[in-house]
This record gives C-alpha cells, sequence and structure tokens, in this order.
C-alpha cells in the first residue's frame, strides 16, 4: 500500500486527492492529512510515507530528504524554492510542480494591482470613506498610455499579462535572460538588460522566482533608476526586491507606490511596507479562483499518481534547468 502525506494547507483538497489517486493509482493508496510548516515536522509526520503534498511554509530540505523514503515531492505551486530540487535528485526523489495552473489569475492581479496603484483607487476609496468627494486625492494619476512598463522576468504569468496590457498601448520592455527577444516580440515586448529595464521603465512588474540569482536583486540601485511617478508591483517572490531599499524609495518620494502579493516575511509580522497610504499589499491571493484550486489539486494529484505507478509526472521538475 502507498502512503501519500498531504499538507493541511488550505489550497490542498484532500477529497480531489482521494478521487484522483483511487482511480488513477494501480495500488491501494492510504491518504494522511499532517500539520506542517517546519521541516521537522515534515520528518515527523512522513516517516513511512512515497509521497509528499507540501506548501509554501515548509522547507524540504536535505536533512529531511536525508531522513525520509520519498518517492515524490509535490510543490502545490508554481515555485519551488522551499524544495532542496537537487538533494532531491541525488537521493532519487521526484520533485513536481504546478506551473501553469493560475495563469490568469496571478497576470489579472498583477495588472490590477498596477492599475489600482496607478489611479490611485486607495486613496480615492479613503477620501470618500472619510467624507470626502475630491479628484484631487489621488494626485498626481499619469495616463496609463503614455507609459513604458517592464516585466522582470517574462515566462507564461508574465507573457499573459502583457497581452492583458496591450490594450492600454503602453511601451512594454521585459528583462529575462532566458527569453529571446524575437519571443518577446511576439507580445509586443522589447527586450532589455535589467538596467535598462529600469532606466526606461515607468512602471516595473516583477514576475521572477526566487533563487540565488534573484534574491534582492531589485535593489536601491534598481529602484534609484525609477521616476517619483513610478509603481512596483510584486506578484514573484518577496525577496527578490529588497524590501528596506523598497521602504526608503517609498519613504523619500522617489518613486508613487507598491502593489504586493508577496513579501518577505509570509504572514507579516509588523512589517512596515503594510498599511502605508502608499502601497496595496493582498495576502499572496494573486493564485486563486475556485478554478485554479481547482485545477491545482488536480494536477498535482495526477503527479503523484503517476509518480507512484513508475511513471515520469508531467510536472517533473528537472533538477539542471537554467532557473533553478
Amino acid at each position: 500500500m502507498a502512503r501519500v502525506v498531504l499538507s493541511a494547507f488550505p489550497m490542498i483538497d484532500p477529497e480531489t486527492y482521494r478521487e484522483v489517486l483511487d482511480e488513477a493509482v494501480d495500488e491501494p493508496v492510504e491518504i494522511e492529512v499532517a500539520e506542517l510548516g517546519s521541516a521537522e515536522n515534515l520528518i515527523a509526520a512522513a516517516d513511512g510515507a512515497d509521497a509528499v503534498v507540501t506548501d509554501i511554509d515548509t522547507p524540504v530540505t536535505a536533512a529531511a530528504l536525508d531522513r525520509l523514503d520519498l518517492r515524490v515531492v509535490v510543490r502545490s505551486a508554481v515555485g519551488v524554492d522551499n524544495v532542496d530540487v537537487g538533494t532531491a535528485a541525488e537521493r532519487g526523489v521526484t520533485v513536481t510542480r504546478v506551473p501553469d495552473y493560475c495563469t490568469d489569475e496571478v497576470a489579472a492581479h498583477s495588472v490590477s494591482l498596477l492599475l489600482a496603484c496607478l489611479r490611485s483607487l486607495k486613496a480615492y476609496d479613503d477620501d470618500v470613506a472619510a467624507g470626502g468627494w475630491s479628484w484631487e486625492a489621488g494626485q498626481p494619476v499619469r495616463r496609463v498610455s503614455a507609459s513604458t512598463i517592464g516585466f522582470v522576468s517574462f515566462g507564461p504569468i508574465a507573457k499573459r499579462a502583457a497581452e492583458q496590457l496591450a490594450g492600454f498601448d503602453a511601451d512594454l520592455v521585459a528583462y529575462d535572460p532566458f527569453v529571446e527577444a524575437e519571443e518577446m516580440a511576439a507580445y509586443g515586448v522589447e527586450k532589455a538588460s535589467f538596467e535598462g529595464l529600469f532606466d526606461r521603465a515607468d512602471h516595473v512588474g516583477v514576475y521572477a522566482p526566487l533563487t540565488d540569482a534573484t534574491r534582492g536583486m531589485v535593489d536601491a540601485d534598481a529602484l534609484a533608476r525609477l521616476g517619483e511617478d513610478s509603481v512596483v508591483v510584486n506578484v514573484g517572490r518577496g525577496p527578490v526586491v529588497d524590501a528596506d531599499a523598497l521602504l526608503d524609495a517609498l519613504e523619500s518620494g522617489s518613486i508613487k507606490g507598491a502593489g504586493l502579493d508577496v513579501l518577505a516575511e509570509e504572514p507579516p509580522e509588523d512589517d512596515p511596507l503594510v498599511g502605508r497610504d502608499d502601497t496595496v499589499v493582498t495576502p499572496h491571493a494573486a493564485w486563486y479562483s475556485e478554478e485554479a484550486r481547482d485545477d491545482l489539486n488536480r494536477s498535482g494529484a495526477a503527479d503523484v499518481a503517476a509518480a507512484l505507478n513508475g511513471e515520469t509526472p508531467d510536472g517533473r521538475v528537472d533538477p539542471e534547468a537554467d532557473w533553478l
């Protein structure tokens, strides 16, 4: 009998896993739900398990992988920055992710954050709620079509956001060393260097995964290249943007605002970026729709089933991938 441990994280739906695994796996499957959240809890809960479906809060460390005898680790999300993919490969453990379950949702959320900041929706809402009725409450607001919008990383989500922004007639530029200029041009986007993007862009959307190369890449030097009407949106990973540098840029007025779905620490504890008049912060919810949650669980369950059946899961992460 195969044993599968599911994180009790709310994104993960045991009923969907049971439905898929009962139908697709060649052997009987025992499913357990456990509170993870740490490597120690993971080791305790997954002792003797064949598969683990984990969450953003649980580090799948080399030490944990050494203690367990897993066949597959499913990261129930797009990113795998909390999984030691290299050690897993060395131990013969397949790591999978679900790369495309929320492409439309995160793209739309990023555009929504950008427009909310550009159009000063928070300031207007606060003013009306306080009894005001003034167009001046949101000053200054600039025309979207007169701007250049930059993408830090140009994967599927950024590409979808570029398609959604096409109707606003803004100029679009992107930095991504793994995407050719011709591919960007197909989306109406011009390829730029990292510094060149920040020199040209009025507003920047960050879509990058968290790796050693991307951690803190949007730093004080990058932010200093933007203008006082600029907006920074982050729907990638919190630590890709240097939080102290972003706060300094907002405090000094050297940029207009920030729309953040991800933070350096989640959930935040006394994060000075939260609750400001010039920030819009959402609780790492860009991925969410009812349809996306169903896709996430069905795709993850299908990967577990494939691994238990000795097949290659669709969501397998290549440990040699350039973006890791």
